[in-house]
């Protein structure tokens, strides 16, 4: 079965589901062309697949559909509270690919969204054209890869690089793209630039391989991290979540080196450091879907409608963590989500 090449996670999708709105896009006709083998299945609305009851299955990675679709209604949202915002007043995030292919059994994704099926809105001139009537009022921090990675989607949708060329010469415009993926290539041939920050979310190899299934090592995650930058990209390291692990200090610790005895940190924008935290109707759905996972299964604290780690633990975590970072970058670069 053909399938889109990547360097370190390969799915295929066996049934891709197209709404008849969108049947003739050239955007569809392109991505069809790409899974000459999948059975292309005609629907009236991406819903009708995506919110169907019992597809717990599907996030196993057992039977991952593409569905095609038009996004309408509201497409920018303002940024959700368990989220940074980097000192921006003007926070928002848009979702123009819904749900992720990698199986990080700690996502948020899975309380928030139905399925694993992964959805496709072709109609990524009307995000553009909405965040251009909101930079017509006020400037925009927008972050573009929150609810998928669309770097390790890049292959298919190609939406990285439109966002990124959609974002050049605009003033008063910053974007934020996060990812896991580790696709050198991608940045070898992109010209950077401003305002666009790249943010790459590193996790110790113990965490990587306990719960992060199908991503990137952490090796290959810092090769590209170090691609992007000497090739002139605005770089973030997220340290988000923190996970906690068995020797934690140990693994964190060690992580910390392995990335600055790689990367100048001169050529780090900043960083961010939280720990783990999900809103409380997520982490029900989540325990649900993983009820042998550790992580999923943690006795955390709910506190003010958001189940995080006990004060005490967390504030363990991100002291120790943002200790070991002040060794490379100033306090200044560094951000934390700051809870009730």
């Amino acid at each position: 079965m053909k399938s889109f090449r990547h360097d370190y996670y390969n799915p295929f999708f066996s049934h891709i589901y197209v709404e008849k709105a969108v049947m003739d896009h050239p955007r569809v006709k392109r991505i069809l062309k790409r899974f000459m083998d999948a059975e292309i299945i005609e629907i009236t609305h991406y819903k009708d697949v995506f919110c169907r009851k019992g597809q717990d299955a599907v996030r196993q990675g057992c039977s991952r559909k593409l569905i095609l679709a038009k996004k309408q209604g509201t497409l920018i949202y303002p940024g959700a509270p368990v989220c940074q915002d980097f000192g921006n007043a003007n926070f928002y995030y848009t979702s123009c690919i819904m749900n992720c292919i990698y199986g990080c059994e700690y996502c948020y994704l899975k309380g928030m969204y139905p399925s694993g099926n992964v959805v496709l809105f072709v109609n990524i001139e009307d995000f553009f054209e909405e965040t251009e009537r909101m930079l017509a009022r006020h400037p925009v921090y927008l972050c573009v890869s929150y609810d998928t990675d669309l770097l390790a989607l890049e292959p298919v949708a190609g939406y990285a690089s439109e966002w990124v060329r959609f974002a050049e010469g605009k003033r008063d415009f910053y974007m934020e793209i996060r990812t896991k993926s580790a696709d050198r290539a991608y940045f070898k041939q992109i010209s950077p630039g401003f305002g666009v920050i790249f943010a790459f979310t590193v996790s110790p190899q113990a965490v990587i391989d306990a719960y992060e299934h199908g991503t990137p090592s952490l090796a290959q995650r810092i090769a590209c991290v170090k691609e992007a930058a000497q090739r002139g990209c605005s770089i973030r390291l997220c340290f988000d979540p923190m996970i906690y692990v068995p020797g934690w200090e140990a693994q964190y610790g060690e992580m910390v080196t392995q990335i600055f005895d790689q990367i100048p940190a001169g050529l780090v924008k900043d960083a961010s450091i939280g720990s783990f935290r999900v809103p409380q109707d997520y982490l029900k759905k989540m325990r649900r879907q993983e009820p042998k996972s550790a992580v999923a299964q943690f006795p955390y604290q709910n506190i003010g409608g958001v189940y995080q780690y006990p004060k005490e633990l967390s504030d363990k975590m991100e002291g120790f963590l943002a200790g070991r970072l002040t060794e490379y970058l100033s306090g200044e670069k560094l951000f934390f989500w700051k809870g009730e």
